[in-house]
């Protein structure tokens, strides 16, 4: 798979995770949860205008924002942006 950005956006208890395609997205997830305890996630919502799509990760003591940043970042296909999705 190539390399592929995704957008993060803080949102307090959570992180709002917005991917080009949604075929991106669910590889994105797949991976994710095969890395860790990584179980729950809002459903994916498709743009309306675009291909891009997004998910929101739940916030809380074993997934810190600090440790789910690590852990897209060290995903060779992902470019993490940040940014106002």
């Amino acid at each position: 798979m190539n390399v592929f950005p995704i957008w993060l956006r803080p949102l307090g208890d959570l992180y709002r995770v917005r991917v080009d395609t949604v075929e991106h997205a669910k590889w994105l997830l797949d991976q994710l949860s095969r890395s860790f305890v990584f179980k729950t996630a809002a459903p994916l919502v498709e743009a309306a205008e675009t291909s891009a799509c997004s998910f929101e990760v739940p916030l809380n003591p074993p997934m810190s924002r600090a440790k789910l940043e690590r852990l897209l970042g060290a995903i060779p296909e992902v470019e993490m942006m940040m940014g106002p999705e």
